[in-house]
């Protein structure tokens, strides 16, 4: 058991299992006679939710990390290089990928039983910022055992990182780096500098490639903006122009609304007047009426008495 190992265990465990998981380890440092391990072991800090999810994902996902840190390196040099509309395409792939990242760390905390809410959420996604713009606060972040979230609020000097002087890198893993270190070593000075020489001259190579690969895959995707924002520039203007006849429509269906409103108040109008001379008619021919009946019961009276005075 070395302290790596301790380490690598205790902060991939939820937060609520750390303290319980350090004395284990502690206890059993103590129980090999190693002292000065189980000390080590327990100056190791409990880390905060935010840490620990960010962990999590450090370990699921180290590629994707690495290449948000490379895309931050990549901002770096690109800000006297680029276009302004390429300088946003970056910035817009750097807030999709931080995005991205957030949600395969909520993923990973609800898979270990643990749901992730804003807050969390929130200090995750600054912790990636402050690794994007801070070499030393991604070096921090690729240890996979950081003990609180980090934030970084622009410009030199205003990162926020945790007290790293225990957090150690982690265990390099077996490979072509590796098997170098392990092979006999040169014997003469000039075989050991050619030997460097050419490390140095490959590990430039693989990160001029990787920066290659990144600015060519930035510029396409800052093209792919360009084109999109033209076809939302056309989209807008036929929007635009759309709106504009809709408008004029508008103008139209209004004066006519205006001029039928004229209309039909002068027919209500017209049709007032009619009203008020029909009931005046109607009470001429009522009064008509009644004086012609009153002439009928007149001429039937006058009628009667003729015949009478006839009879007689």
């Amino acid at each position: 058991m070395d302290l790596d190992e301790v380490a690598d265990e205790l902060y991939d465990v939820p937060p609520e299992e750390f303290v319980a998981l350090r004395k284990a380890r502690q206890d059993d440092a103590r129980a090999d006679g190693d002292r000065a391990l189980a000390a080590d072991i327990g100056a190791l800090a409990k880390p905060s939710v935010a840490a620990w999810v960010c962990n999590l994902l450090v370990r699921a996902h180290r590629e994707e990390i690495g290449g948000l840190v490379e895309l931050g390196e990549l901002l770096r040099e690109a800000q006297q290089n680029l276009a302004g509309e390429q300088l946003r395409a970056l910035n817009t792939q750097r807030s999709q990928l931080i995005a991205a990242l957030s949600r395969q760390a909520a993923s990973l905390a609800r898979a270990r039983g643990r749901a992730v809410g804003s807050a969390v959420s929130g200090q995750v996604e600054d912790t990636l910022r402050a690794a994007l713009a801070d070499p030393e606060a991604a070096e921090a972040l690729l240890t996979g055992r950081l003990t609180a979230p980090m934030s970084y609020s622009g410009g030199l000097g205003t990162t926020r990182r945790p007290d790293l002087r225990l957090v150690r890198s982690p265990r390099p893993e077996p490979g072509p780096a590796r098997e170098r270190a392990t092979s006999p070593r040169p014997t003469s000075a000039d075989e050991r500098r050619a030997a460097r020489q050419r490390a140095q001259e490959e590990a430039q190579r693989a990160a001029e490639e990787r920066r290659r690969r990144a600015l060519e895959e930035a510029r396409q995707a800052a093209d792919e903006a360009i084109r999109n924002a033209d076809e939302a520039r056309e989209a807008a203007a036929e929007e635009r122009r759309r709106v504009d006849e809709l408008d004029q429509q508008r103008a139209e269906l209004q004066a006519r609304a205006a001029t039928l409103s004229d209309e039909l108040a002068e027919a209500e109008r017209a049709a007032a007047d009619a009203t008020a001379r029909l009931k005046s008619a109607e009470r001429r021919r009522k009064a008509a009426d009644h004086e012609a009946a009153d002439a009928e019961a007149a001429r039937d009276r006058a009628v009667a008495h003729a015949e009478e005075l006839a009879a007689e």
